[in-house]
């Protein structure tokens, strides 16, 4: 069982802060966060009991954090026991964003074909990384204008990802684990797990981390390709796509009006819309 953070007996000095990080153990699933989190509190001199005082400003401020990173590392910290509030989960900013430049197919590398027909479906399937996670290819089904994907909670129409699914589909079957693993999202190498496999299923934190390197990529294409007129936009939207999150796209796409396949996201995604539509809508 993980210890818990406990504030010392009255009267008496408490640890230095590094020894008192040290009797903590990570979270579960966290433990590379749990580590950010401790080397930004010692920056600041802060132990567990100094930290769950003075809350997560301060850290944020020196590691000039995001709101969205802040909730994340709040989060953690309470997984790890060290009692801190619940900030509020920001909405997205911006609001609206042109998504669609990570969904086009630039090249057939494997990588790149993956996260782009990730992309692709969830710009109408919005569903949380972890539903992405667990999708099978047999959930899967192309007609001759649209993905259909069926989970147990419905079947949805995926209109805009045929080209990004038929080019992954023919680049994995070049490779034999990718073609025969049942995961629309696979491993494409071995992980340092020792069930980690070629074509084997992927952790929602390598998920993660493989959309941020390709929005950071398409940032890097927006700016190397586009000129004259367009360039301004171009340079406003790569400055986005360079911090953009999965979960971040996620909301984009439902603030934008995608219905929302989960409940997770529902109703921030339902106020994020009538706030859009409200900004649109001429003054009276």
């Amino acid at each position: 069982m993980a210890k818990g953070w406990q504030g010392p007996l009255p009267e008496m000095p408490s640890l230095p802060a590094a020894r008192a990080w040290a009797r903590l153990e990570p979270p579960e699933g966290y433990a590379v966060q749990w580590r950010r989190l401790i080397d930004a509190a010692l920056e600041l001199g802060l132990g567990p009991e100094e930290l769950a005082e003075s809350g997560m400003d301060d850290v944020a401020a020196a590691r000039e954090w995001k709101p969205a990173t802040v909730a994340l590392y709040s989060k953690v910290a309470r997984y790890g026991g060290v009692p801190l509030p619940t900030p509020p989960t920001p909405e997205p900013d911006p609001r609206t964003l042109d998504l669609r430049p990570l969904t086009e197919v630039r090249s057939e590398d494997p990588e790149h074909l993956r996260t782009v027909v990730w992309c692709a479906i969830a710009l109408r399937w919005p569903a949380p990384v972890g539903s992405f996670r667990d999708l099978r290819r047999e959930q899967v089904h192309a007609t001759a204008r649209r993905l259909v994907v069926t989970t147990d909670d419905g079947e949805w129409s995926v209109p805009g990802a045929l080209t990004a699914w038929h080019a992954w589909e023919a680049v994995r079957n070049r490779f034999p684990a990718l073609a025969g693993s049942p995961w629309v999202l696979p491993a494409l190498r071995r992980g340092p797990g020792y069930t980690s496999q070629v074509g084997g299923r992927l952790s929602s934190q390598a998920l993660q981390v493989t959309f941020t390197k390709h929005a950071v990529r398409t940032a890097l294409y927006l700016r190397a390709t586009t000129t004259g007129g367009r360039r301004t936009r171009a340079e406003a939207l790569a400055a986005v796509y360079e911090t953009l999150s999965y979960d971040s796209y996620r909301r984009l796409a439902l603030a934008a009006g995608t219905e929302p396949v989960a409940a997770r996201g529902a109703v921030r995604a339902e106020r994020a819309t009538r706030a859009n539509k409200a900004a649109a809508a001429p003054p009276a």
